[in-house]
């Protein structure tokens, strides 16, 4: 994959040029200390994949994300966690806190690898759905899945990523459309990009759930809804 990174601290930037040239998989084309700058050279170049900083001067990056093609992936980059539940409204593929840790940075790579294999490959639907399962299309097969055996669904641009207790199959199906054919008894949307199984929630606090590894950000317009699902009540 193709990749450039964006940000206006020249350290942070060799940072992650680093972290880049020892993943194989990814080829890294160049860097940038601003939005502008960046964008120029994308109108021209395929770029694959951004590391992209949130606070910039001018333009910011989840402005500048909102302005890339959206076959172009994006990795945030911030010393501020609080920004993370700002990268799932614009459909990045993960947030990296600085200063980024290797395993971390690994991780994320991977998952954007991953997906850029699927969103190349695929071009499927959900085919049908039942009261108690769905058939969706992948890789030229039909495939039952059970929603007691869903763990969440994540949304990214077009497609929707099921992933469930033992694979992950994605469709072209935007995160909406599946909402509102999913058993509202069983799920619920948290924010954006995220809707998830609420049988398999470990433990939540007002800014996040978690499930084993994996944790999902609040959306701040579905706070009230999501406490008053679970507590009863309105978030104090």
């Amino acid at each position: 994959m193709k990749c450039i990174i964006v940000d206006d601290e020249p350290l942070a930037r060799k940072a992650i040029q680093r972290l880049i040239k020892e993943m194989p998989s990814l080829i890294y084309v160049d860097s940038f200390s601003d939005a502008f700058s960046a964008g120029e050279f994308m109108e021209k170049n395929q770029v694959d994949l951004i590391f992209l900083d949130i606070r910039m001067p001018g333009v910011d990056g989840i402005e500048f994300a909102k302005t890339i093609s959206r076959h172009t992936l994006v990795i945030f980059t911030t010393a501020y966690p609080e920004y993370a539940l700002d990268s799932y409204e614009v459909d990045a593929i993960d947030y990296l806190i600085k200063p980024v840790e290797a395993d971390r940075f690994l991780k994320a790579v991977e998952k954007a690898i991953d997906y850029h294999n699927l969103l190349l490959a695929q071009k499927d639907s959900v085919e049908n759905i039942t009261e108690e399962f769905m058939f969706v299309k992948s890789e030229r097969r039909y495939f039952k899945i059970l929603f007691s055996s869903i763990l969440f669904i994540e949304g990214l641009k077009d497609y929707a990523i099921i992933k469930t207790v033992g694979q992950k199959i994605i469709t072209k199906m935007n995160l909406k459309t599946i909402y509102e054919q999913l058993p509202k008894s069983l799920f619920f949307r948290v924010n954006k990009s995220y809707i998830v199984n609420t049988q398999y929630i470990d433990s939540f606090d007002s800014n996040d759930i978690r499930k084993d590894t994996h944790e999902i950000p609040i959306g701040s317009s579905y706070r009230d809804d999501f406490f008053e699902k679970f507590l009863g009540r309105k978030m104090r």
